[in-house]
């Protein structure tokens, strides 16, 4: 194991020292782009589906098809109706801060943003909307966690999404600029129609059939 001393700048080969536990000083967000492509033990893809939530690393389950449908459908839909200088994304990262990245299911952020195709992540300042998708899993986290997160970092619009008897409904939230706190909007089943963060309207259960 290495010396720990905050003062020092820390390679993620030296994290990776104290794995499973986290280094005594966090993970960051920077260190997501220098994971290596095998786990400590040599397995494959290790990091492939890892965010960062306030310094910890959290893995992602695989995917069920309701929760791919729907990441496919709402990112295509988004994008098709979305205004120039907007564009619709899906599983990339959000730097939320030093220690908080984590990867939504679906974004909308700035057009001139998504054209950089070298990026990895975006600033909190380039979204527009979040969408995350909730598994088993993740319940805690989409609920209470990420979406206190987001606003914290100012994005101004925030979508939940949940199955219920194998149909989606949207939980939408905007931002409330005089408290920094996300407040519900609307509750939708089966159709999904909203003026911001642009028009939108979509046949939710469409999308999963």
């Amino acid at each position: 194991m290495c010396d720990v001393d905050d003062t020092e700048v820390h390679d993620v080969s030296s994290a990776l020292e104290y794995w499973p536990a986290p280094p005594p000083w966090g993970w960051s967000a920077d260190d997501l782009d220098h994971l290596p492509s095998k786990g400590p033990n040599g397995e494959p893809d290790f990091f492939k589906r890892v965010e960062l939530i306030d310094g910890a690393l959290v893995f992602i389950s695989p995917q069920r098809r309701f929760h791919q449908s729907l990441i496919r459908g709402l990112t295509e839909r988004l994008d098709a109706e979305a205004p120039s200088h907007l564009s619709a994304v899906q599983r990339m990262d959000v730097k939320l801060g030093e220690r908080t990245r984590p990867r939504p299911d679906v974004m909308v952020i700035d057009a001139e943003a998504a054209a950089d195709n070298a990026r990895t992540f975006y600033q909190a300042r380039e979204v527009r909307l979040v969408i995350e998708i909730v598994s088993p899993e993740s319940v805690e986290r989409d609920r209470k966690l990420k979406p206190l997160r987001y606003a914290e970092a100012g994005i101004p619009h925030f979508w939940r999404v949940e199955e219920s008897d194998g149909r989606p409904v949207v939980y939408v939230y905007e931002r409330d600029p005089a408290t920094g706190a996300y407040t519900p909007t609307g509750i939708h089943h089966g159709h999904l129609a909203v003026q911001v963060p642009f028009p939108f309207e979509v046949d939710l259960d469409r999308l999963v059939t």
